[in-house]
This record gives C-alpha cells, sequence and structure tokens, in this order.
C-alpha cells in the first residue's frame, strides 16, 4: 500500500487545528463558512514531510523535471514535494499585483514543471503560475495540492492529483449569508491582508 493511500490528511487537519468555522474571505475572493489554514497542517515539518512525500508519490508518474509553487500557500509543500522526489523547486511571487519568477529562479526550456499548491478552490494563482511558467519556456506537465476545494475533479487543463477533497460551500460576497446577518469578516489567506 502507498504512503498516499495509508495518509490520513483529514485526521491531520483536525489534530492540528487547521480546519476552521467562521466567517472568511478566501484567496479566491469567495466566503466560506469554513477555513483551512494549510500553515497549521504544515507547521510541524514531520507533517509537512509526510504530506509532501504522498503528493509526491500521486505526481512521480508524469516525470516532472522541476517543481514551481505559487507563494505564499504552495511554498512549504513545494519544496516538501521537491525534495521528495529529488528536484530542484522554485516558486513564483505577485509583484505589484501580478505573478512572476523573481529572486534569480530560471526555467530551462521544455522543463517538465509540475505546479504545487496547498488549497485549489477557484484555481486563479495557480493558472497565474502557469501561465509564467510557460511565459519562461517550461511546460506544465501537471498539477498537485493537499487539498481541492474546486468541487470538480480536475479543474485544469493537464493532470491533476490531490490527496483530499473538501466541497465546503463558497459565496459570491453579494450571496453570502452570513454578510446578510452582518457576521464579522476575517480574510486569513495571503492575497486578501485586511
Amino acid at each position: 500500500m502507498s504512503l498516499s493511500t495509508t495518509l490520513d490528511v483529514r485526521s491531520i487537519l483536525e489534530r492540528t487545528g487547521a480546519l476552521l468555522s467562521g466567517h472568511f474571505r478566501l484567496s479566491s475572493g469567495l466566503h466560506s463558512a469554513n477555513y483551512v489554514q494549510c500553515a497549521l497542517l504544515l507547521e510541524h515539518p514531520h507533517n509537512a514531510k509526510a504530506i509532501g512525500a504522498a503528493l509526491a508519490e500521486k505526481i512521480r508518474p508524469l516525470r516532472p523535471t522541476k517543481i514551481v509553487a505559487p507563494a505564499l500557500g504552495g511554498v512549504i509543500i513545494g519544496y516538501t514535494v521537491a525534495e521528495a522526489l529529488g528536484l530542484p523547486f522554485v516558486f513564483t511571487e505577485r509583484k505589484e499585483g501580478a505573478m512572476t519568477l523573481r529572486r534569480g529562479f530560471r526555467l530551462e526550456p521544455g522543463d517538465r514543471v509540475i505546479i504545487v499548491e496547498d488549497v485549489v478552490t477557484t484555481g486563479k494563482s495557480t493558472r497565474e503560475t502557469a501561465d509564467v511558467v510557460a511565459q519562461h519556456g517550461g511546460r506544465v506537465a501537471g498539477f498537485a495540492s493537499i487539498l481541492n476545494r474546486s468541487g470538480k475533479d480536475n479543474p485544469f487543463d493537464a493532470p491533476y492529483e490531490f490527496l483530499l477533497a473538501l466541497n465546503f460551500e463558497t459565496d459570491d460576497e453579494s450571496g453570502c449569508p452570513q454578510c446578510a446577518q452582518g457576521v464579522a469578516l476575517d480574510a486569513p489567506g495571503s492575497r486578501f491582508s485586511k
């Protein structure tokens, strides 16, 4: 039995206090009564390493040559996946609102890239990272995340692997019942810092 089938991600989420309830604005801009704080999930290196190794085994058949992750949420899991596969790791980050490749990171023409995220909801940051990979000559061979909140088996145009699907309800701000009730909004993600 492989590590990815024996690792109980939901149990680790619960044990680490990473599953939160309240009124949250997700990095996608959507609102939800549920939030997963992957920073808590990955706070202990032994958890991060085990989760990274499990995700690495799922993407190994895609034969990546480099792992790329969007900052900030994808950095820890991207690094641990790359470590498990013995591959180089780079990350994209926002500069003046646009996703970019900085810090001297490079992609070689034809690099087979897997883009790794902590959570995929709408996939916006992941797609922006895919655009950066293409602009720098890399080829997106697939996508991976710890959690899939998209509500779809694969919201992308290449193979997608994940460890756990969570189908929490989300709402646009205009249709959010908690906003209508005046419940205070928390924005714990990295895109919204209000």
